[in-house]
């Protein structure tokens, strides 16, 4: 009797340690690896493992204790040292690094916050927008919807909270002078990744790529990182071009934007257009809402791009 219930109590142990299968919400839906469920199979082996053999030693082996090193496995705290608001939806938030550290992304690598709302874990993955050579900080521009529970969590911080993140990901890894242009068709938000890759080239004086950056935005307010991407303009290889929906009358833009600016959307005639204007052979980068990017995807196939003459963030 005394044996069956020792027994019970064992079972009850190692059902205790048995790893818990994430929600739907845990999984950002873009194609990270590991990907979240990627991470509970593996645990889950390992338990299994664990209670055949009846070693708990194999389950602490391989535990996280407390990772000092971004990874894509594992969340790491990061320090809230600023959190400004450039639109009423979009914020730039910076996230400190210890001392003079770098995050050790490659450009246009993204990562995931791990955020909770109503006890409910969600996560979704953002690009950092911050040099990738960086030192002591990192800066991320997330758009907060209005009925988003990401965007409730987003909305609470303040200096001096924490987040979690792990990371890198991303299939894309940028190569000095290895495109003669690249074309960067962005929509909101999907100029993130844009940014990184931009600046790269710009820093490297060898790096002689051109670039067509088409920023798609609703109005000229709407438009994210100005100075920057004004400055940007400035480089012999460097063209910016926006096209705004909700705008109609260039006599209310500046007049460095009248002449680089289009209402409307940027379709099949206008895509024709900018790629038979690129100085050299494009290759496309495409970041933005899914519909975006399935669009984009359609009008490059049309004007005569390959498949593999671009990539889809």
């Amino acid at each position: 009797m005394l044996g069956t219930r020792q027994e019970g109590d064992e079972e009850e142990a190692w059902l205790r340690l048995r790893p818990v299968e994430p929600l739907p919400s845990q999984c950002c839906g873009s194609g990270c690896s590991p990907c979240v469920f990627d991470v509970y199979q593996r645990d889950l082996a390992r338990w299994e493992a664990a209670r055949a053999s009846k070693d708990r030693s194999l389950l602490s082996r391989e535990r996280h204790s407390c990772p000092s090193k971004l990874s894509p496995e594992t969340f790491l705290a990061f320090l809230i040292s600023a959190v400004d608001r450039l639109t009423k939806d979009t914020y730039l938030v910076r996230f400190a690094l210890p001392g003079n550290s770098q995050l050790g992304l490659r450009p246009g690598q993204h990562l995931i916050l791990r955020g909770t709302v109503d006890d409910l874990e969600i996560q979704r993955a953002y690009t950092p927008i911050s040099p990738a050579n960086a030192e002591g900080y990192f800066e991320v521009l997330i758009k907060c919807y209005q009925t988003g529970l990401m965007s409730r969590y987003v909305r609470s911080w303040k200096a001096g909270d924490t987040a979690f993140w792990r990371g890198p990901f991303g299939g894309f890894f940028y190569k000095p002078n290895q495109y003669g242009e690249l074309l960067m068709l962005a929509a909101g938000t999907g100029l993130a990744p844009m940014v990184p890759i931009l600046r790269s080239i710009t820093d490297n004086a060898e790096d002689e790529t051109f670039i067509t950056l088409v920023g798609c935005f609703k109005t000229f307010e709407g438009i994210y990182l100005k100075p920057f991407l004004q400055e940007q303009a400035r480089f012999w290889n460097v063209r910016t071009f926006f096209v705004l929906s909700q705008e109609n009358s260039l006599e209310q833009l500046p007049w460095s934007y009248r002449d680089r600016t289009r209402f409307g959307r940027l379709d099949q005639d206008l895509l024709e257009e900018l790629v038979s204007t690129c100085r050299r052979k494009p290759f496309a980068l495409v970041c933005g809402s899914a519909e975006f990017t399935k669009d984009m995807a359609g009008y490059l196939l049309h004007a005569g791009l390959a498949e593999d003459s671009y990539f889809l963030f």
